[in-house]
């Protein structure tokens, strides 16, 4: 279908409700109606309008002058999860590469200028970032985000860095434009990404790709450890053939799909 068609099929006030949907997303502690309508560029009362329909719908609820999603979204989150037999299969292997290191594995999908986790086992370590099925992570600075990004042709990696919003996290964090191109070039070639303390202090991971039958870049599924556990070249040299193993089994599934 052209781009012209599905323009003429589309329908702008859908769109504009899922993109309340995502606002309110990503705010877990709620908009007021006048925040809500400043961040989704509309009118009050069309904001109100769709508050009150997903309030009505109960994917939202309203306390007071505060909007904020219900319980109801991540049970839709839960059975789309459940249903995708993608992510029901490679669950063994996600498990089994984590329990060999006492570490926590994930796999994720790119979702505009985020990462999305479709999967994940926890370690047995605990880290300060709390992570689960559906958390968002900015693309451009976690393992995974820049596996993802190195299967955009170069055009697309740049309009992406560039409406990107980045802001470091850390002083290791990586935020020119070039040098980020760079690396995402380099991981690219490698077939893997390792991120040092650049989405926080004492956090290190390493990913590598999920390809489907075309050898394009669906996924990514990582390892994520405590610093003071490995270096970054002992995860190259201890972790990463194992979870190209995982990957390879994983990918044996769009083989016989």
């Amino acid at each position: 279908m052209t781009r012209e068609a599905l323009s003429r099929d589309n329908v702008g006030s859908l769109g504009k409700g899922l993109m309340v949907l995502e606002i309110l997303a990503a705010h877990p502690a709620g908009l007021t109606l006048t925040e809500m309508a400043a961040k989704a560029d509309m009118t009050r009362a069309a904001a109100r309008r769709f508050l009150l329909t997903l309030v009505d719908s109960e994917f939202a609820v309203q306390d007071g002058r505060r909007f904020t999603l219900s319980p109801r979204l991540l049970s839709l989150a839960r059975v789309w999860l459940q249903g995708s037999s993608l992510w029901t299969y490679a669950e063994p292997f996600l498990r089994d590469v984590a329990h060999r290191f006492n570490e926590s594995s994930s796999a994720a999908v790119l979702s505009g200028e985020d990462i999305v986790y479709v999967a994940r086992v926890p370690g047995r370590h605990i880290l300060s970032v709390a992570l689960h099925v559906g958390t968002r992570l900015p693309a451009w600075c976690t393992s995974m985000g820049r596996v993802l990004l190195s299967d955009l042709p170069t055009p697309e990696l740049r309009a992406f860095l560039k409406s990107a919003r980045i802001v470091g996290h850390t002083p290791k964090s990586i935020t020119g434009l070039a040098e980020l191109e760079n690396e995402i070039g380099l991981v690219a070639q490698q077939g893997f990404a390792v991120i040092d303390e650049e989405l926080e202090i004492g956090l290190r991971s390493i990913a590598v790709p999920i390809r489907d039958r075309t050898r394009r870049i669906v996924a990514a599924i990582n390892i994520s450890t405590q610093s003071s556990r490995f270096t970054p070249a002992e995860m190259k040299r201890e972790i990463l053939p194992h979870l190209r193993k995982a990957a390879t089994s994983i990918e044996d599934y769009f083989v016989v799909q």
